[in-house]
């Protein structure tokens, strides 16, 4: 159990991550060792609630790849591209605002 300090300086435990492959693999393997939620959450350190969460998610197929990518409309598409062009140019100015000084 990690603890780490909050913006006022208390202590408090920190949150584990998981990713979308590592539960669907924890998942995979209850069922194939037929295993319960509690023996499941002992072998891996995970609580069987959470288990329970994660295998709704699997058997309706929200833990894959795709799941956890969002649609985007054209639309969307076309803003983020032109945003990072945008910034692709500033950094370019940037650097030729700094060639032009040391030229002078």
């Amino acid at each position: 159990m990690e603890l780490e300090r909050n913006k006022a300086g208390k202590l408090k435990v920190a949150r584990r991550a998981f990713t979308l492959d590592y539960k669907a693999e924890v998942v995979r393997h209850k069922k194939a060792e037929n295993l319960s939620f509690v023996e499941t959450g002992k072998k891996f350190d995970v609580l069987p609630k959470l288990l329970q969460q994660w295998e709704k998610l699997y058997e309706s197929g929200q833990l894959t790849v795709a799941a956890g990518r969002r649609t985007v409309s054209p639309e969307q598409a076309e803003i983020g591209r032109m945003k990072s062009e945008l910034s692709r140019m500033k950094m370019e100015v940037s650097i030729l605002k700094k060639a032009a000084a040391c030229v002078l």
